[in-house]
């Protein structure tokens, strides 16, 4: 069972009900893959993430940011996660991100998590 550190409504309270709904799909699949994740709710951030443990950097390996219309799914490692499906955006150091617009989930999120996943492991 999942862990939960906060309150989800902390960060995406204040969201529109199209971003709600987003962030809920996400956060249903990232729970459906991995079902003893570490959910921590981050509102100084505007993030929730999600791991083995509490640390931001050091245990999760994904993140959910709402924004006005999307929800920005991030990956910590993201900069050296395979992306055959070209969903990756950013150019930092380690993070990357996927725009996720609707909760018609684009193909290939699940193998980015899995993948972020198993590099945290």
């Amino acid at each position: 069972m999942a862990e939960v550190i906060g309150r989800w409504d902390d960060v995406f309270g204040p969201s529109t009900s199209e971003v709600q709904t987003v962030g809920l799909a996400l956060r249903g699949l990232i729970r459906a893959l991995h079902p003893a994740v570490v959910e921590v709710a981050r509102p100084g951030d505007r993030a929730v993430s999600f791991g083995h443990g509490p640390r931001k950097m050091k245990d999760s390996y994904a993140y959910l940011m709402p924004q006005r219309s999307w929800v920005n799914l991030g990956f910590y490692q993201g900069a050296s996660l395979s992306d055959p499906f070209g969903l990756l955006e950013g150019t930092g150091k380690a993070l990357r991100h996927v725009k996720v617009r609707d909760a018609d989930l684009p193909v290939g999120l699940r193998e980015l998590l899995v993948a972020a996943r198993a590099d945290r492991i």
